[in-house]
Order: C-alpha cells, then structure tokens, then sequence
C-alpha cells in the first residue's frame, strides 16, 4: 500500500505542528480517574522518589482494594513517557501502579553530573529496593535491558529483594538477532561519529545550559523519518495516526504523543550506542555495573514472560525472547512468551491489540505467578 501524495502533503503539515523546538513542557497524562470495583475513583500522582534525572511517581486511588504493585520502566528514548498512556491506563484499575520517569535533560543542571547506562541501570534498582514486596516490573524497549540487567544484580546478592515478575516487551536485549534498520545504523558508525555529529550543547536560557545531550530536535528528525516509512508502506503508524486506537484519542492524539520529544544526556546515549547495538555486551556476558558482573542466569525466584510484535521494526522480533536463554536458571512453570500477531512496535502497548490481546495475557501471567 502507498500513500497518495495528498495524504502525504497532509501529514507533513501536521507533523511540522509538533517541532521539538516549540516544546514547552512534558505532556500531561491525564490519568485523573480510574474503572475499579464497578465505579470511577479518582487518581492522584504522587512523586515518592526524585533525582535530578528521574522520579518515582505513585498513582494514588481512592479504592480500598489497590491490587499488587506494579512498576513500569519507561524506556528512555527520546519519548516523553506520556506515549505509554494506553499502557498505564490499562494497569491502573487491577494494580497499585507506579512509573519510573525520566526528565528531560534540557532541564538538568550540569552540576548533576553526568547520567549514563549504569545509572540508568541504578535508578532501577533503587526503586525495586523502595517497592519490594510482591512486586512485578513491567519494561519495554530501551527499558527492558536496563530492567533486566537491575533483576539480576539483585537476585546474584541474594539477600536483596527481586521482583516477584518480571515482563519484557519489545526490548533490545540482543540486537544481533533479526537486526532492524536502527539496529544496522547503530552498528554501523563509530562511537567518535556519534559524537561528533548527535551530540549537541543545551543553549540558554534552559537550567541544562551546557550540558551535552543527543538533542530531541535529532530524535524528532529520526521519527518522523520512520514514520514516513510507515506512511509509503501502509505501516502501523500509517493506520495509528489516520484511524487512532488509543483509549483517550481525542484529548491525547497517538501523532502527539509519538512526536513529543526531549533531549538525552550524551553519556547514556553514548553507553547505549556501544554496550547495546556495538559490542552486545549483556547477552555476551561482557555487561558489568560498579564492578559487578551483570548475570542474567543468577535470576531464580522472579517470573519472567516476553512479549514481542510480529512486525516490530524497532526491536526484531526474538531480541526480547532471548532473555529467556539468558535467564536460565528461572524455572520452566514461571515463564512464557507471546508474540502478538499483526503487531508492530507500538501496537504491543498502545491501542486495541494492548487493550484486547496483549494487556489480557499479561494480566492472566501476574495473576499465576502471585
């Protein structure tokens, strides 16, 4: 299928309203009320954890029964973790739900220091260590590495608490399996490219002035870049922005929340280039946090399931299944894959295959490995 050139001119003109220049803030996520035990509750987010580089946020109900704890990872990509709303949406009304924010880094002071995979990979753990109890971790995309690697460190010093679950979804786990287009451009160029020519200086008069950053008006380019892919092929995202599935389509368009971006600190970004797509460091045993080595293999008593999208052309199909051979020492009863059929990369979380397919089965594997 292909996009006559009306179609495309038209999108193009919407695409220009969301140029990252003109950000002024982070999209709201409006998750205000929540459908449990039969009647609306109101819903109030509560910060319980910050750093200069992340918070913790706790969505309060006024319902008597929360239902277990669940912690998303939002994956730090360029996004806003607004685009996770269906997600969240979803979750909130059966679990006390909490999210694992990241803050533009536009907005951080040089001061902070500097924020790179392993912090990433701390931020993790330090909410796990703060939520504890039966706790499941729900991570996705750049988010499942970080969440995975966060697992076992905790299983391998025994006494810390683990998650009582642990769900993946479209995570680059292994990128040299079915490697996508990101996959081979990532690959391809050398660190000292990346920095010379993705990198930017945060300008004044933003608290960040000074900080390096891959900035988001390069995330922006690189998405609307795959998006027009999808719109001369008939892709997902073709079908998302002209027919939006999502829960809120009005006052949260899917073209708003994929557009809204924000700048990355240069150390992460830099980490994640070589350690994820360059050198593959954790499926070859070869990641290590602090000076401890990451092994997935020490994880035994936290349940893991895999869910990846038949036609996803970000994380290829079988990068998130992987982490199943890794974690091999995670008993047989307390795992499981799905692979959701007609699925590309966002479909697994935001519209009607994660409200009707995916949220459904991943409800039903929390409910069996409490």
């Amino acid at each position: 299928m292909r996009v006559i050139p009306h179609h495309t001119a038209w999108l193009s003109s919407l695409i220009a309203t969301f140029e990252p220049t003109r950000r002024a803030r982070r999209p709201a996520l409006g998750l205000d009320f929540a459908e449990t035990g039969g009647r609306r509750v109101a819903v109030r987010e509560r910060t319980e954890l910050r750093s200069p580089f992340f918070r913790l946020i706790h969505f309060e109900k006024d319902a008597a029964r929360q239902g277990p704890p669940v912690l998303v990872v939002a994956p730090l990509s360029g996004h806003f973790s607004a685009l996770l709303r269906d997600m969240l949406a979803g979750l909130l009304p059966s679990y006390d739900l909490r999210l694992l924010d990241w803050e533009d880094a536009r907005d951080v002071t040089p001061a902070a220091g500097g924020f790179g995979l392993e912090d990433n990979i701390g931020a993790v753990i330090d909410c796990i260590r703060r939520l504890a109890g039966e706790l499941h971790v729900v991570a996705l995309c750049q988010s499942a590495m970080p969440a995975l690697a966060a697992t076992a460190l905790l299983a391998a010093q025994h006494e810390a608490p683990t998650p009582a679950s642990l769900i993946l979804l479209n995570g680059m786990i292994d990128t040299r399996l079915r490697p996508t287009r990101i996959d081979r451009i990532a690959a391809r160029r050398s660190p000292a490219w990346f920095r010379q020519f993705a990198l930017a200086t945060v300008p004044p008069p933003y608290r960040g002035a000074g900080r390096a950053v891959y900035p988001a008006t390069m995330q922006h380019a690189a998405l609307v870049a795959y998006l027009m892919r999808h719109i001369t092929t008939g892709g997902e995202l073709l079908r998302k922005v002209v027919d939006d599935d999502g829960l809120d389509a009005a006052a949260h368009p899917f073209l708003e929340l994929y557009l809204s971006v924000m700048d990355l600190p240069a150390e992460f970004f830099l980490d994640s280039i070589r350690l994820v797509f360059q050198e593959f460091a954790l499926p070859r045993g070869r990641l290590a946090w602090r000076g401890s080595a990451v092994d997935p293999a020490a994880i035994r008593a936290t349940a893991l399931m895999t869910i990846e999208g038949e036609y996803d052309d970000v994380s290829g199909p079988g990068q998130t299944r992987v982490a199943h051979t890794l974690c091999r020492n995670v008993p047989r009863g307390r795992r499981a894959h799905y692979l959701q059929l007609g699925a590309s990369h966002f479909g697994t979380f935001h519209g009607a295959l994660w409200q009707r397919e995916v949220l459904p089965r991943l409800d039903g594997f929390i409910r069996e490995m409490r």
